[in-house]
């Protein structure tokens, strides 16, 4: 099963979004604690989504939005 979040924001740049999954990171180096963020909700994400057996991933283009896929595998019970 595919999820997939799309948002028309400023976008990832290139060079970051080899980060976006790591645990405290964030873009924006002005954010802090208290501007807003924690910088784990796509760490966490990326754990559980693993956990469970599926991949996640995200595409961006500056100026264009960024896309954030989950792939999970469907389990059929019987």
């Amino acid at each position: 099963m595919l999820f997939e979040v799309t948002d028309t924001g400023p976008g990832i740049a290139p060079e970051d979004l080899l980060h976006v999954f790591d645990r405290f990171w964030r873009a924006e180096k002005s954010r802090n604690r208290s501007t807003g963020g924690s910088g784990l909700g796509l760490a966490i994400t990326r754990q559980v989504v693993q956990a469970q057996g599926g991949t996640v991933s995200v595409t961006s283009e500056p100026g264009d939005g960024s896309t954030l896929r989950v792939l999970m595998p469907v389990r059929w019970s019987v």
